[in-house]
C-alpha cells in the first residue's frame, strides 16, 4: 500500500521531522508581543531552505480552482482555527494565542520522493502570547494533552478510530468543541494522504488498522465554543463560526513495532 513507507523513506522522514521540530521551537520563541506573523513566516522559510528542505505549504492547492497558499506557515490567530495567512498586519498582542502550523519536504534534490525533493513532515503548536487568561491557558493545555493521548493509541493493530476516540473521550466531557470539518491525515509521499485521522470517534475507521511504517499526522483542533467553522474571503483562513478561541497542536508519527515514533518532537519537549 502506498501509505506504507519503505525503510529508506522512513529514515528521511525521521531526519526531516527532527529538523522541522527544531525549526518550530525557534519560531515559537519569536511569537511575542509586537511581532508580525509575516516576520515569523520569513524566518520559517529561511530556516527550511537553510536546512536543505522546501516549504510544503507555500503554493499549495487542495484543488486546481483554489488560490495557491501564500505563506510558508499557517499563522492562525485566536478565532482562526487553521490555514491563517501570515500577513504583515497580523501583529501579536498581549493575551493572544497564535498557532504556527509548518510543513517541510526534505531533502531537496535527493532524487527520491515527490519531484525528487524528498518526503513530507507536518507539525503545529499554539503559543500563548504575553499574559493569557486562565481559561485560554486551559484551552491550550487540554488541546496539547489530547494530542499526547491520541499518540498513545498509535500501536500496531489499533485502529484510526482508536485515535479519534482518545481525543473525544478526553475533550468532550470538558465542554470544548472538536472541529469536525478538518482532520489529521497520512503524510510522507504527499502533504496530505490517506488515511484521514479525525479527532472524534468514527466507527467506519475501526477497520483501518495501524501498520508498521505507516506515517500519520495527528492534529487536534479544539475550540472554546461550537465545533462549526467557516472559510474566510481569502479562500484559506478557517475561523470558528461563533467567534470562540481555537487551539491546534500537531505531530508527525511513524508507526513502529515498538510503538509510536514522534518524529517532529521539539527539543523543548524532550529536554
Amino acid at each position: 500500500m502506498s501509505y506504507i513507507k519503505t525503510q529508506e523513506e522512513v529514515q528521511f522522514i525521521i531526519e526531516g521531522g527532527r529538523i522541522l521540530g527544531e525549526i518550530l521551537d525557534k519560531l515559537a520563541q519569536m511569537a511575542v508581543v509586537g511581532v508580525s506573523a509575516y516576520e515569523v513566516d520569513m524566518e520559517a522559510e529561511r530556516l527550511i531552505v537553510e536546512a536543505g528542505g522546501r516549504p510544503a505549504f507555500k503554493g499549495y492547492r487542495s484543488r486546481k480552482s483554489d488560490p495557491p497558499f501564500p505563506s510558508t506557515i499557517c499563522a492562525s490567530l485566536n478565532t482562526e482555527v487553521v490555514h491563517g495567512i501570515a500577513t504583515k498586519d497580523k501583529i501579536l498582542k498581549n493575551g493572544d494565542i497564535f498557532s504556527i502550523d509548518i510543513g517541510m519536504q526534505y531533502p531537496v534534490n535527493c532524487g527520491l520522493g515527490k519531484g525528487g525533493n524528498g518526503f513530507f513532515t507536518d507539525t503545529a503548536i499554539t503559543v500563548m502570547v504575553g499574559d493569557v487568561a486562565e481559561k485560554t491557558k486551559q484551552l491550550v493545555n487540554v488541546t496539547k494533552k489530547s494530542l499526547e493521548l491520541a499518540i498513545e493509541k498509535c500501536f500496531l493493530k489499533n485502529s484510526i478510530a482508536d485515535i479519534g476516540k482518545a481525543v473525544e473521550t478526553y475533550i468532550a466531557p470538558q465542554g470544548y468543541g472538536i472541529v469536525r470539518d478538518l482532520v489529521g491525515h497520512g503524510v510522507g509521499h504527499e502533504v496530505h494522504e490517506e488515511p484521514r485521522v479525525p479527532n472524534y470517534y468514527d466507527s467506519d475507521l475501526e477497520s483501518w488498522k495501524l501498520e508498521e511504517r505507516a506515517v500519520i499526522a495527528i492534529e487536534p483542533m479544539i475550540t472554546m465554543g461550537s465545533h462549526k467553522v467557516d472559510t474566510a474571503e481569502d479562500g484559506w483562513s478557517i475561523t470558528t463560526v461563533d467567534g470562540s478561541l481555537s487551539a491546534h497542536f500537531e505531530h508527525t508519527i511513524i508507526i513502529t513495532k515498538d510503538g509510536p515514533l514522534v518524529v517532529t518532537r521539539r527539543p523543548s519537549e524532550i529536554n
